[in-house]
């Protein structure tokens, strides 16, 4: 095992990996980056199916991405770090970068 690998936690990385590469999941991670929202605004901004959005928001909290906050009857999710945002930004730009560069698949 080179340094690298010893100072990042391979496995961590790869359960936040496997979270992002969802499309759907991406969405919902933008859509509460403004702040908190509950479920119905979320189906409502996405234009996706109450369950379809209650699924993936299971898997983002379960990888620790979302947070949720219970008030009475209702549940809002925020993302949990502010951190996630640049995170995204950085690989939109990479994978930009990367298919300008790509001359065959």
């Amino acid at each position: 095992m080179n340094t690298r690998e010893s100072e990042i936690n391979l496995q961590a990385l790869a359960v936040l990996a496997k979270c992002l590469a969802d499309e759907n999941r991406l969405r919902i991670l933008l859509c509460v980056g403004n702040g908190k929202k509950s479920v119905s605004r979320i189906v409502e901004e996405l234009g996706l199916s109450q369950p379809l959005v209650s699924h993936h928001l299971k898997e983002l909290k379960r990888s620790l991405l979302v947070q949720v906050e219970r008030s009475g009857p209702f549940v809002y999710y925020e993302m949990a770090d502010a951190r996630i945002l640049s995170i995204l930004e950085n690989l939109d730009g990479l994978g930009k970068d990367l298919l300008n560069k790509r001359t065959t698949f």
